[in-house]
């Protein structure tokens, strides 16, 4: 069936770019254009129902807009009703669990990739992962011919990935061998893939971006569609004489490339004007000076304490008049005649000529105008104090002019496949040719990535010129890079919490989510979608906000979207399959929403890695404390042997052991960090395998059996355990044979911030080396400067009597004392451990005790965090300003087991917010009292 599969995608390859016979989903069609016509009259259909258009992340947009632009069954710009028959048609029965043989580890290695590459660089989406990284996670966890799902597909670089597995050249770029049979070596010589493009499906909420998507995973075909491109370019060369040519001093024509235009301020002064570019700009350097003097008075402002000018303009369109920023024309660049060099003038020897031109402002026409909602966060930073009220005014006259004739003339091209090419290199420059597009210090220009900003010194830019250089480099090149075959994806426009696709039909999942409040995408998208006619439905938007936008979502809705959006990923993928998850957030809130998220769905976290982009964002370069890195989550959902196997055993000793052999065979046995360490995996850590222990179990519903000292000492007596990781008895050699190849293991760097933390600290330090007291001291007090301000301060001695022992001198020295004491001085070697000298050394020693002697320890602080988290229920504080993390977690946990549910409820509601979100356990036992009660928060 797989080798028919492929068969039948080449012979539509082939047809296709020959206008023959087109096979699609089982149908047989006398040319592409009967598929698409067949398929768009069903789609009508299906758009006349109100239950479908009513359905949530429904686009916002006429029904003719939506046809227009979609190419089913592969495309549609709303919900796609085909996505089943794609599954039905490409997909696989069998998952992971049906084959012993191949069942994939956690992809353990940190990933770097650039953002230059040929085809990353078509299109200036907002945000957006290397394919070529997400090929290495496609490669690992999938086979050919797999379905591979993105939900957040963004410009649909997964789609590329997936398709580009089967080019023998994309994968070798990846440092990859590929034999003559397709079998791909890693790094190291060993087969851990096979070549072959895998099937994919894509989803995302935004119109423009699953349109973008769309012609990114959409070949073209060459010959005549080239052909028709090349003359649309030139068709265009008399708009451009038109409207960008100008009259130089010496009497001949040339051609504008850029203009630029420059603020212009009002003195409170003495009312004089000042220009921003004579007032504050450096020639030479192209730097901005922090103070900026008024060129009539002589008075010294900020920029930020500047008045802004305004000019009023009739405005045909929308009627009566509107105000624009007052912008003064400052240099223009003239295009050389033989190459791509430009020349800057000022732009005094073109004043008049290109007064003349913004008086062209009256011949628009059909200009797709909307306005813009004050509410929204794009607009309460910036757009405001420009003036701006709709798409048009994002735009100098000229430029509006000439994207409304290139759009125009656009529609009147009669092939799709050319017709939507030529939409997706207009998106590509509309940025460029707007009020957001800035003069940089070096002469260039560009937008700032993330963010809609417009600058005081706007390069305007000739849409014709750079439309012409964008489709020219397509067509020379990147045209024969993008993936070829067009019946390996399926794209659908709809919001991923009310996404249906079938149970267990996905073999692998890659999603790279919204990051709460980084970017508000239905903002950002606002300029393209106006062009298309179709904008995001903002109710299903997951952002964060404040309260005085328009959108008002909190930590818990962005949260509740999130789980909604992982719920219909978790029943679409088939059980014993991975997800990777790749994010990036500064803010700890939003990191723990969703690794919460995606364990209240159902999965298991397995692992935690990096991914490097290279180029930072512009909030990662902005913002304080903001990473560096992406982090990649890797979880997987649970075989259905194994989820069957638990409920049998669920709430008991039996259970919680079953799930920990299950847990530890999908985690990687070892990791070689860079510097060619050992890295300490750390969900082989005792504390972290309790952790997810107790998430799987609370997820479900399900009593947790054992405390952490019997789960401790349970784990010690049933897995091997090395440099303080645990595993499966069959894993141990294979670790045992790779640690021998390297010196020594990374150590985990740990900062104190609350009690929990502090704790581990005590412990990494007391299992290397036992110590005093006075020893200890210094050390704890140089480590809790960052402690937490709500987190009540604990003394040293307090946390070690709760936690650790203490050598009192007399007996025998414990083990974990004398171990260490025979190793590092030579004189206590081969001594009893009841030597006086061996014992005075190790007397007022703090140590870790071993686990079966640590259920003691446990139930004595136990009972202290219980009294005190008592006393934060009995309070009548509305909020609790400082208090006992562990506390709390300790009475939640006790409330969880006595299904006292409102009392977790009540509690949390006394905890600031802002902590609440930010500590996962607590998130975890406050979202499953919420689930249980039905409580809508």
């Amino acid at each position: 069936m797989g080798q028919l599969r492929e068969t039948k995608s080449v012979l539509a390859i082939v047809w296709s770019n020959w206008e023959r016979p087109v096979e699609c989903l089982g149908r047989l069609f006398e040319n592409d254009a009967d598929r698409r016509a067949y398929f768009l009259e069903k789609l009508r259909e299906k758009l006349s129902d109100p239950a479908f258009r009513n359905s949530s992340g429904f686009p916002q947009g006429a029904i003719e807009d939506i046809l227009r632009v979609s190419d089913p069954p592969y495309y549609t710009a709303c919900p796609n009703p085909f996505i089943e028959d794609f599954i039905r048609y490409y997909g696989r029965s069998e998952g992971i669990e049906t084959d012993d043989d191949w069942r994939p580890e956690p992809f353990a290695a940190d990933v770097t990739e650039g953002k230059n590459d040929r085809i990353y660089n078509v299109h200036p989406y907002h945000t957006k992962v290397p394919y070529k990284a997400i090929m290495r996670y496609i490669l690992h966890y999938t086979r050919p011919g797999d379905i591979v799902f993105d939900g957040f597909c963004g410009s649909g670089m997964t789609g590329v990935a997936a398709q580009m597995c089967g080019s023998r050249e994309a994968v070798r770029s990846l440092g990859y061998e590929v034999l003559n049979d397709g079998t791909i070596l890693d790094e190291e010589g060993k087969p851990f893939s096979r070549l072959g493009g895998r099937m994919v499906i894509l989803n995302d909420l935004a119109p423009s971006a699953t349109f973008i998507a769309y012609n990114y995973n959409r070949g073209v075909g060459a010959g005549t569609k080239h052909e028709e491109m090349r003359r649309f370019v030139t068709s265009l060369l008399d708009l451009e004489r038109k409207y960008w040519s100008v009259t130089m001093p010496d009497g001949t024509t040339a051609t504008i490339a850029y203009v630029v235009w420059s603020d212009v301020f009002f003195c409170s002064n003495c009312s004089g004007e000042i220009v921003f570019w004579d007032a504050a700009v450096d020639r030479d350097t192209g730097k901005v000076a922090p103070e900026i003097s008024c060129s009539h008075c002589g008075a010294i402002y900020q920029k930020r304490s500047l008045i802004r000018s305004f000019l009023k303009f009739p405005d045909p369109l929308l009627g009566g008049v509107v105000e624009y920023p007052k912008l003064e024309p400052v240099l223009v660049g003239i295009a050389g005649n033989a190459d791509r060099s430009v020349h800057e003038y000022p732009a005094e020897h073109f004043r008049e000529q290109i007064a003349d031109k913004l008086k062209l402002i009256d011949r628009l026409s059909v200009f797709p105008d909307y306005p813009l909602d004050t509410g929204w966060e794009m607009y309460r930073h910036g757009m405001g104090k420009h003036g701006v009220k709709s798409h048009k005014q994002l735009y100098i006259p000229l430029s509006a002019l000439t994207l409304e004739e290139i759009w125009t003339q656009i529609w009147s091209v009669s092939d799709f496949e050319v017709r939507s090419k030529l939409i997706w290199v207009f998106t590509s420059i509309a940025l460029r040719c707007s009020k957001f597009n800035r003069r940089l210090p070096s002469g260039g220009g560009g937008p700032i990535t993330g963010v809609l900003y417009i600058p005081s010194l706007i390069r305007q830019e000739n849409p014709i010129r750079l439309f012409a250089r964008k489709l020219n480099e397509l067509m020379d090149g990147i045209f024969n890079w993008l993936p070829r075959n067009d019946n390996g994806f399926c794209l659908q426009t709809t919001g991923l919490e009310g996404c249906s696709l079938p149970p267990d039909s996905i073999d692998y999942v890659f999603l790279d989510p919204p990051f709460g409040s980084n970017i508000f995408y239905a903002d950002m998208n606002f300029i393209w979608e106006s062009w298309l006619g179709l904008f995001t439905n903002r109710g299903s938007e997951a952002v964060i906000s404040d309260r005085a936008l328009t959108q008002r979502k909190t930590a818990g809705d962005y949260g509740e979207l999130m789980y909604k959006s992982f719920t219909a990923v978790y029943r679409a993928l088939k059980p014993g399959r991975w997800m990777t998850v790749e994010f990036h957030n500064s803010s700890n809130v939003v990191w723990n929403i969703i690794a919460e998220s995606i364990q209240r769905a159902g999965f298991v976290i397995a692992d935690v890695r990096t991914l490097d982009k290279k180029q930072k964002s512009f909030r990662q370069t902005t913002a304080a404390g903001a990473v560096k890195h992406d982090l990649v989550i890797s979880a997987y959902k649970p075989a259905t042997r194994i989820a069957a196997d638990f409920r049998l055993k669920a709430g008991t000793e039996d259970g919680v052991w079953a799930f920990v052999r299950t847990h530890l065979r999908h985690l990687p046995v070892f990791v070689r960090s860079q510097d060619d360490k050992a890295e300490v995996v750390v969900e082989r850590l005792s504390f972290r395998l309790f952790d997810r222990m107790v998430a799987f179990h609370v997820q479900r519903g399900v009593t947790v059996p054992l405390s952490a000292a019997e789960f401790y000492q349970g784990l010690a007596q049933r897995f091997p355990e090395r440099d303080g990781m645990y595993f499966l008895p069959e894993q141990v050699a294979e670790y045992d044979k790779k640690r021998m190849t390297v010196k020594e293991v990374l150590q985990l760097q740990l900062f104190v911030t609350d009690e929990s933390s502090a704790i581990q600290w005590l412990r990494q330090q007391l299992a290397k080396k036992p110590q005093t007291f006075q020893e200890l001291h210094p050390k704890f007090l140089k480590e809790i400067g960052g402690w937490r301000k709500y987190e009540k301060p604990l003394e040293l001695l307090e946390l070690l009597e709760q936690n650790f022992l203490r050598y009192d001198g007399k007996g025998e020295v414990p083990s974990q004392i004398h171990s260490y004491l025979s190793t590092n001085f030579k004189e206590l070697r081969n001594l009893p451990k009841d030597d006086l000298t061996l014992r005075a050394k190790a007397k007022d020693r703090w140590y870790v005790p071993d686990p079966n002697k640590a259920g003691d320890l446990e139930e004595l602080r136990e009972r202290a965090l219980l009294r005190e988290f008592e006393e934060y229920r009995e309070s009548k504080q509305k909020r609790l300003k400082v208090f006992r993390l562990e506390a709390v977690r300790a009475g939640f946990k006790k409330a969880w087991q006595e299904r006292d549910y409102a009392t977790i409820i009540a509690v949390a509601r006394k905890i600031p917010e802002n902590v609440l979100q930010e500590d996962p356990k607590l998130l975890m036992w406050y979202d499953q009292a919420l689930t249980r009660t039905g409580d809508d928060r």
